[in-house]
């Protein structure tokens, strides 16, 4: 079986003031490199990671022995006019409140859809999947998102639950177990043996 973390990144200063942060490629704040000193994850065999400096820089932390394997596909979402704001820098946009009335379902403008942030992710956890099984790894990391993390556990969990039910704080995540043999026959399903610091 393979055994893989998913593990969201620390916090950084866009995270503190609750703003959408996709794109903008923020360090982590000095307390959130504090807290992810005080976190224990098992030494994984294979380490993955957002291109982003948040996710490589928690990665340098949490795992700093590792050699690290980037996967673009699994940046965070690109939130187009919304970047970098919070709902009170965007009080008055009539295109967020568009986006707020869809249940944010709606494409950010100038940035991702839903669909297009979803295929993306899926395509990088493929990615490092593959790249799992043929290096015969049975436990892996992959320090990354919030969003992209909710975009897989939406897709492959074992439990259905919606997009915005799997959020994770800084440093939180899950554990999932998946078996290659089935991964590789197309029964794209994990099991989740553990969750870090849901909601």
């Amino acid at each position: 079986m393979l055994k893989i973390y998913l593990i969201r990144h620390g916090q950084t200063p866009g995270n503190k003031l609750k703003r959408y942060v996709g794109t903008t490629d923020e360090h982590l704040t000095q307390e959130g490199c504090e807290f992810l000193k005080e976190l224990s994850y098992p030494i994984p065999e294979t380490l993955y990671a957002s291109p982003l400096l948040r996710c490589v820089e928690t990665a340098g932390i949490l795992f700093p022995e590792k050699e690290l394997h980037i996967i673009d596909e699994l940046s965070e979402c690109d939130f187009g006019e919304f970047e970098n704001k919070n709902y009170k820098e965007l009080s008055g946009n009539e295109n967020y409140q568009k986006w707020i009335d869809s249940n944010g379902m709606l494409p950010f403008p100038g940035g991702e859809s839903r669909e297009e942030f979803k295929h993306r992710s899926l395509m990088g956890f493929q990615k490092a999947v593959t790249g799992c099984i043929r290096e015969n790894v049975h436990r892996a990391a992959l320090v990354i998102h919030g969003g992209t993390i909710m975009n897989i556990m939406e897709e492959y969990a074992d439990r259905q639950r919606p997009f915005y039910e799997w959020h994770v704080k800084n440093g939180g995540g899950y554990l999932i177990e998946l078996d290659p043999v089935s991964w590789q026959k197309g029964k794209y399903e994990f099991r989740i043996c553990e969750a870090y610091m849901e909601g």
